[in-house]
């Protein structure tokens, strides 16, 4: 490819060059049949603007504030496993690209980089992602080590009690790279058959009995706010504004769990109206564009989350790339934000666009 990329394809294609296919399967792969990944990104496509004209927007503001710290703009950086596949410094470099566009990382429980490394390579605001393992003692070890070192919440990821079927890589026999927050706590041998030996690891160790009254556990030891990650109906929102989350996340897992679950984005409406403001809706699942930022804003997300996309520019330019590519997304945003008439984060509203159910209802 001749010159810098000028969009997230672009770097896309960009990293599948510079990955072996195991691994760049690996991160671009979903379950099954792959149908909610393709929709993921392609739902996005059926939502049209409503743009307003003659506003003026000589000054437009993009910064915003999640759990009341403010970032440069809202998009953040979604928990995904295993940098160092796609760069040597791995969450590293991950963690100083969000602290440069002052924006926040979500860590990978999977990360190949310890809490402690990530937590010491930069100042930044840094949230933790936790699984339920089976020993929970493992659970409350990592969650103690992340409040220790000035992570700010905990992002419990609920939507894989087991491992999706992800088909590619039980066909190039994913290995487990070593995951270093887990030495000493757990032990990531095992025998899979020839298959995915990340997939074995996984259903091995993670606790399937975990459901809604473990909320309280969680929140017996730490003090940091609890966000939950996987929230795809109303009467799980609500459930989780019950139970004390600090705020939800829409989010299919990056399609990568259940297949044939809808797109992240068609369900971001129904969620914000379950929870009524009384916390965050935080949302992850398909974004390429800054238009698709701009979407999600205007039905009501706080801030969106980005995770293939900050891989893509790792893989093809380590910490810059990283950077680059939350940049472009910015920029993206901002040009979106003025061609659309707002100023800044807060008149992103409802009415700026229009979905699918509403195009075919005007038709009727």
């Amino acid at each position: 490819m001749a010159g810098d990329p000028v969009n997230i394809n672009e770097f896309q294609e960009l990293a599948r060059q510079a990955l072996p296919k195991m691994y760049y399967d690996y991160y671009t792969g979903g379950a099954e049949d792959e149908h909610t990944l393709r929709e993921n990104v392609e739902a996005f496509q059926r939502i049209t603007f409503q743009p307003r004209i003659l506003v003026d927007v000589s000054n437009v503001d993009v910064s915003s504030s999640i759990l009341g710290y403010n970032v440069s703009v809202p998009i953040m950086i979604a928990p995904t496993g295993m940098h160092k596949l796609a760069h040597p410094k791995g969450e590293m470099a991950t963690a100083r690209a969000a602290a440069a566009c002052n924006t926040i990382m979500v860590l990978s429980f999977s990360s190949n980089c310890t809490i402690e490394e990530v937590a010491s390579s930069c100042n930044a605001i840094r949230f933790y992602q936790l699984y339920a393992y089976q020993r929970r003692d493992v659970s409350a070890k990592l969650v103690q080590r992340a409040q220790q070192n000035g992570f700010k919440a905990i992002v419990l990821t609920a939507d894989a009690p087991k491992s999706g079927r992800r088909e590619r890589d039980i066909k190039n026999k994913m290995v487990v790279p070593k995951l270093k927050n887990l030495e000493g706590l757990l032990s990531v041998e095992v025998d899979s058959e020839g298959g995915s030996k990340f997939e074995a690891f996984t259903s091995r160790t993670r606790d399937p009995s975990l459901n809604w009254k473990d909320i309280g556990w969680l929140k017996s030891i730490t003090t940091l706010p609890i966000l939950i990650k996987g929230v795809l109906t109303a009467e799980d929102a609500r459930m989780a504004v019950d139970v004390g989350a600090a705020g939800v996340i829409v989010s299919n897992h990056g399609a990568r769990q259940l297949d044939y679950v809808p797109a992240s984005i068609s369900v971001l409406e129904e969620v914000v109206k379950a929870v009524d403001g009384r916390v965050p809706v935080l949302f992850d699942g398909g974004v390429r564009r800054g238009t698709d930022v701009f979407k999600a804003l205007a039905l009501g997300a706080q801030a969106v989350m980005i995770g293939r996309p900050v891989i893509y520019g790792l893989a093809a330019k380590g910490e810059h790339g990283a950077r680059q590519v939350i940049e472009m997304l910015r920029n993206e945003l901002e040009l979106t934000m003025s061609l659309n008439g707002c100023r800044s984060i807060k008149d992103i509203t409802r009415s700026y666009v229009r979905t699918e159910h509403e195009r075919l209802r005007s038709s009727l």
